[in-house]
């Protein structure tokens, strides 16, 4: 209700109604305590303004449709609202009003919270370099879908928004959730921990390096998201479990018999083989270990985990400026010199092999009047003294060949060589694997065995760098040391 000060002329006055006549049939209504306290009412007549309550309506036409005024006048609340609109607070929210307001207000707070969300995954995408990588991506002729570029929202929908209920695997470099994406995939979600945002930048190019591995026993790597503050990478899932669970903890569906044993770890060398040799770029994998090899739903070995893998050019080894790895695994010429090679991976592999012959941990408890032990300096210790069969697991010694066993036995013992020059190289590796499995499964290996004359271990300062066997495996290699390509 506005204010209004009005001119009057003339005048009709009535002394006991205060209601005063305007021309035209309206009128105003004055101020009951003004007017009663008037001396002379005549006096009116000569008054230019007088105090009043304004309410001004036609009388003889519709309301809103006043022709006779320069502004129409006010007839009712306005949307919303109800009551007298001329008395304070004469216009009060209405139910209807309400919801409408508090359902306004709601999406305006959305649209603002979107927006937020919009800018803010824009930026995590900028800094992860999702620029570059879609670039890296588009310039890749024939490698164009390997590598896709997740939402956060495609990732928080497929693992029910990280539900604890979902988490396969957790670590010191982070977390592995089990989601669906919506074509109906099985996949794996790995979150990682932050971690300095100056290595986000070689994250880039290890996804598109990653991307382009496909390899039968390798876990594929399907994707990333770049959208948040970490970038999370998205694997194939592997559906039973790792290698290290079916070694260490008895399993009455799927024991570990010696001719599985033989399979896995020649699988194992030949992911190997091809990381560091048949890649566009070879790759250090640095933490080769059983618990990053996964068995898939027919039990084949897919090397997993490549969070500390590095691409190096040929002819370079890698400088860290702090070691990184698993205790039991770590080459010692490695923790020494903090410079990783290929055969920093050899030496994992070869506890891995001891793994496999023995059943024991990396690192053995420790006894009362000891301290904890490498399970590969004894495994060393034991083959210098000729006591392999000690330490042999009691599951496999009468399942497979002695001769087999001493074979495998001396693979490891060479890939543990304190000297990483004297290791073998991952495709002599899976030559001379592939030559025991060959033997195992040929009737006549118990004859193979006598005619090579196969000593039990060879010293580690000796120039020789295989076994007797060496030159006639390399004819035997299968497509497994190859990368299993698809269309």
């Amino acid at each position: 209700m506005q204010n209004a000060s009005i001119k009057v002329d003339p005048l009709r006055l009535s002394y006991k109604v205060k209601l005063i006549i305007i021309k035209q049939l309206y009128g105003f209504i004055v101020d009951q305590n003004w007017f009663e306290g008037l001396e002379d009412i005549y006096s009116v007549r000569k008054m230019k303004t007088v105090p009043v309550v304004l309410n001004i309506d036609s009388l003889t036409s519709e309301c809103g449709k006043n022709a006779g005024w320069a502004t129409q006048s006010l007839c009712s609340c306005q949307e919303g609202y109800e009551g007298h609109p001329y008395l304070p607070r004469g216009c009060q929210v209405t139910c209807y009003g309400l919801c409408v307001l508090l359902a306004n207000t709601r999406w305006l707070c959305e649209v603002i919270r979107r927006r937020k969300i919009h800018r803010l995954k824009e930026k995590f995408f900028k800094r992860n370099g999702g620029l570059l990588l879609k670039q890296q991506i588009s310039s890749t002729k024939g490698n164009v879908e390997t590598t896709k570029l997740f939402t956060s929202t495609e990732l928080e929908k497929a693992t029910d928004e990280y539900n604890v209920d979902r988490i396969i695997g957790q670590g010191g470099l982070g977390t592995v959730y089990k989601g669906m994406l919506t074509d109906g995939r099985i996949v794996a979600v790995k979150k990682s921990k932050i971690e300095d945002e100056s290595k986000l930048e070689h994250f880039i190019n290890e996804v598109v390096i990653l991307s382009q591995i496909n390899h039968r026993n390798i876990v594929k790597l399907h994707g990333c998201c770049l959208e948040t503050e970490v970038p999370l990478l998205v694997y194939e899932f592997i559906p039973n479990g790792t290698l290290m669970q079916y070694i260490h903890e008895q399993n009455e569906y799927f024991p570990l018999t010696w001719d599985v044993r033989i399979r896995v770890a020649t699988e194992i060398a030949g992911a190997l083989y091809y990381l560091h040799s048949a890649a566009s770029v070879p790759i250090y994998h640095r933490d080769i270990k059983s618990s990053n090899i996964l068995l898939d739903e027919k039990y084949t070995a897919k090397v997993a985990d490549f969070g500390t893998s590095r691409s190096i050019s040929n002819d370079q080894t890698h400088l860290t400026t702090r070691v990184q790895g698993t205790f039991g695994y770590l080459d010692p010429e490695y923790f020494r010199s903090s410079q990783f090679t290929d055969k920093s991976d050899v030496y994992s592999f070869g506890v891995v092999l001891v793994e496999l012959l023995t059943g024991q941990k990396p690192i053995l408890p420790a006894r009362l009047d000891d301290e904890a032990r490498s399970l590969a300096t004894l495994f060393s210790l034991a083959m210098e003294e000729n006591r392999i069969l000690d330490i042999l697991d009691s599951q496999i010694k009468n399942e497979g060949g002695m001769e087999e066993m001493i074979a495998f036995a001396n693979i490891a013992y060479r890939c543990l060589n304190p000297n990483g020059r004297k290791r073998p190289m991952m495709k002599q590796v899976v030559a001379e694997l592939e030559s025991i499995r060959n033997t195992n499964e040929s009737p006549s290996a118990q004859q193979h065995y006598e005619e090579d004359g196969y000593e039990i271990n060879e010293p580690w300062d000796s120039d020789v760098t295989s076994t007797t066997m060496s030159s006639t495996v390399y004819h035997s290699l299968t497509v497994d040391i190859e990368p299993l390509m698809t269309n």
